[in-house]
């Protein structure tokens, strides 16, 4: 049985999560400080040459999602239980008419279809046609076909939102 004081802890984290991403979609130039030390986002590699396949399809990324950001490493798990819980109100990746998916870029209010991309050392990115990896462009940091982490790659966006973690939402019954 949960206590009403651990369910109030945990209604509370779950608001702090939405609120959290309903500011960070606003877009409004305002930057919140960072309040934990985190890994400094990845270094780009130099865009060149055509764009490479990715490892992972766009199709394996469609679906319903729980979302919810961390920056902390060891956050990691309770991150990835809160976003389950966001599963009522999921964000949803599209298959996109030229192969891609529907997503949002970083502080832009309207999704777009977006690229999987690979590159020469095997990471793979998720961003707009162009140069991978590109400012726009989000790593995908870890994917298992359950949880995908992703982290962006310019500076301000990865620092104001972390490491994004996707966790899929069962099917509808």
């Amino acid at each position: 049985m949960i206590s009403s004081a651990h369910a109030r802890t945990i209604a509370n984290l779950a608001a702090a999560s939405c609120l959290a991403l309903l500011l960070g979609a606003c877009g409004g130039g305002m930057s919140l400080p960072s309040f934990s030390s985190s890994s400094p986002p990845p270094e780009a590699e130099p865009g060149t040459g055509p764009e490479m396949p990715a490892s992972i399809r766009a199709d394996e990324i469609v679906g319903r999602w729980g979302l919810a950001s961390f920056q902390n490493p060891a956050d990691r798990a309770r991150t990835e239980a809160a976003a389950r819980a966001q599963c009522k109100n999921p964000y949803v990746i599209t298959a996109g008419s030229s192969g891609g998916v529907i997503m949002h870029l970083a502080d832009q209010a309207t999704p777009q279809e977006l690229r999987l991309k690979g590159s020469p050392s095997g990471k793979n990115y998720i961003g707009p046609a162009g140069p991978t990896p590109g400012e726009q462009d989000r790593e995908i940091v870890s994917f298992d076909g359950r949880v995908l982490i992703t982290r962006f790659i310019d500076k301000d966006a990865a620092t104001r939102y972390g490491n994004m973690v996707y966790v899929r939402c069962a099917p509808r019954a």
